[in-house]
């Protein structure tokens, strides 16, 4: 409905007849967006009987009446006849058609002042930022969760909203928005997973508190982090201690192994040469590093292996005596021994390999299972000759170099006169030593003589 029904622009011509004494809506003043002056008036005059002729006929037709004559659907056309007949019997009807255009046409206006004022009352004119970008904007939101809704923001777990979501918004706020974004990062050869809503890398190592003077980062410190994260490799400056030929260099370093220190510290490992710390092993601050100056070498040495004695018993030999039927022999085998000497001092030998030059022979002997004799008369028919040739060559008065063996057979003092010998045995007679040598057969077999014994039987 414009407006401009409400403005009068001059004088209409009126269709009520000369004289007419009532409110006439054509010539009456207008105020705009108000009622006619006149209309109070006239009201009183209406609602009093006054019954205008049939020209003023009612123009006015509310779209929910149905016009005379016209068909709706539900509803009896001829009951709709009947109102209309009805209605032009009624004069004071008729005559409220211009009111009824105005009344209607005054709420209208008056709805729309009333929201106009609601309208401007909920605008407000807020400032929101998001990841630094600003922008002023209207808005009916009550809170800024609202606001972030509207505006298509989405808001997770690792961003920060300031205000939080849940507060009041007035015109005239600040509403920022910062987004989290994952930062891989691997500080000092520990690899962990952050969250950050700093925009560029050196702003995020300030927040986390990371020293960076002097210190290796992977990419440019200004590089901005975008939304979906970045990978970082930063090393901070550290003091290490490299003891190395008998003087300590202490230099500053972000180096990522040890061996990249020693070369830094101007060290240089040749042959063997290694360090108290891995190579690859990240340097810690305040690590001492020791570099290890190694010389090494080859040893060969050859060992002996001693031969096992299988014995086996036989039935013609005197109980107590042993003969040696095999000979044993011993093995040899070479091993290969690694040496290193270490800053000068030499290392236990490492054993590097083994091989086998000769292996041993077992000996076989011959243990006596024959009863003895009971007396020296059985002993006749064995060869005290060869016993005394092995035992002292022959000669009744040897000596053996400690002098503590003596004569044909090597009685040592004790036993000779145990044997019912005087004196020592070298200087008893042959005769007297054979004999003797023979009670000692008896009572202990070719055991006396564990080398020669066995010529006794020979």
């Amino acid at each position: 409905m414009s407006n401009a029904q409400f403005e009068t622009y001059g004088p209409s011509p009126s269709p009520y007849p000369p004289g007419y004494g009532g409110f006439d809506p054509y010539t009456a003043p207008t105020v705009a967006y108000g009622t006619p002056a006149a209309f109070e008036s006239y009201t009183e005059r209406h609602e009093s009987g006054y019954g205008g002729p049939e020209a003023y006929a009612d123009t006015y037709r509310p779209a929910y009446e149905v016009a005379e004559g016209a068909y709706a659907p539900g509803a009896d056309h001829r009951t709709g006849r009947r109102a209309a007949h009805r209605r032009r019997g009624r004069t004071v009807e008729r005559v409220e058609g211009p009111m009824r255009r105005l009344v209607p046409q005054a709420l209208v206006v008056a709805f729309l002042a009333g929201g106009t004022s609601a309208f401007v009352a909920n605008d407000k004119a807020v400032e929101l930022t998001v990841d630094g970008a600003p922008r002023t904007l209207h808005t009916f939101a009550d809170d800024v969760g609202d606001l972030l809704a509207d505006q298509g923001v989405e808001v997770g777990a690792h961003d920060v909203v300031d205000p939080p979501a849940g507060s009041a918004l007035e015109s005239g706020d600040e509403v920022v928005v910062r987004h989290g974004r994952p930062l891989r990062l691997t500080l000092d050869g520990r690899p962990r997973e952050v969250w950050t809503t700093a925009h560029t890398v050196e702003a995020a190592l300030r927040k986390l508190g990371v020293r960076t003077e002097g210190a290796y980062v992977s990419v440019p410190r200004s590089k901005r982090i975008g939304r979906e994260g970045l990978t970082l490799d930063v090393r901070t400056e550290r003091a290490v201690t490299v003891l190395a030929d008998g003087r300590a260099r202490t230099i500053r370093t972000n180096a990522a192994t040890v061996a990249e220190v020693v070369e830094q510290a101007g060290i240089t490992l040749r042959g063997d040469d290694t360090t108290s710390a891995r190579a690859e092993d990240f340097p810690r601050d305040g690590q001492a590093v020791t570099v290890l100056r190694i010389t090494g070498g080859r040893e060969i040495r050859d060992e002996v292996i001693p031969f096992d004695v299988r014995r086996v018993e036989d039935p013609t030999v005197f109980r107590g005596t042993e003969v040696v039927e095999r000979p044993g022999r011993p093995g040899l085998r070479r091993i290969t021994y690694t040496t290193r000497t270490v800053n000068g001092v030499r290392q236990k030998p490492r054993r590097t390999g083994t091989e086998m030059i000769r292996r041993p022979e077992t000996q076989i002997v011959k243990v006596g299972t024959k009863p003895l004799p009971v007396s020296t008369d059985s002993t006749g028919r064995l060869n005290w000759e060869g016993l005394a040739a092995c035992e002292s060559g022959g000669r009744p008065d040897a000596v053996d170099s400690s002098g503590t063996y003596g004569g044909l057979y090597q009685f040592d003092t004790e036993t000779w006169q145990r044997l019912g010998g005087r004196g020592r045995p070298q200087d008893a007679p042959p005769a007297e030593q054979t004999m003797r040598a023979k009670k000692l057969y008896v009572r202990q077999g070719t055991s006396p003589w564990p080398h020669c014994g066995q010529r006794l039987h020979g």
